[in-house]
């Protein structure tokens, strides 16, 4: 991966932003630690931050990932913003179940659906 290389697709819309992933596969470290830069930075940048990530194209996460995640969304809620998580992948959600993180998170089952869930 090249250095200044981003792994995320990001559109705004109606005050939201969403983030699409490139990559099916989310496990390098290296990788993950761009990419909560990358949402951080957004993040900062935003008053009140929309924020959607869209894991349709998503088939696997590491528990660094996952870490990642509670991370950003902690920098969501400490700005007055909200997060939402959508598409998440069956057996990806089933570790979300296991780890109880889908209390956590508002996550739902399509993108339209998490862009009209936001107020």
């Amino acid at each position: 991966m090249a250095e200044g290389e981003s792994r995320l697709t990001i559109e705004n819309s109606e005050q939201i932003i969403r983030i699409g992933f490139l990559d099916r596969n989310i496990l390098e470290e290296a990788a993950i630690q761009k990419i909560g830069d990358q949402v951080s930075d957004l993040i900062d940048s935003t008053p009140n931050p929309k924020i959607l990530i869209d894991f349709s194209d998503v088939d696997h996460l590491s528990s660094a990932a996952l870490g990642m995640l509670i991370t950003i969304n902690n920098r969501v809620r400490a700005k007055g913003g909200q997060l939402r998580l959508a598409c998440i992948d069956p057996q990806i959600y089933e570790v979300f179940v296991i780890t109880k993180l889908n209390k956590l998170f508002n996550i739902c089952d399509s993108a339209s659906q998490a862009m009209s869930s936001f107020k």
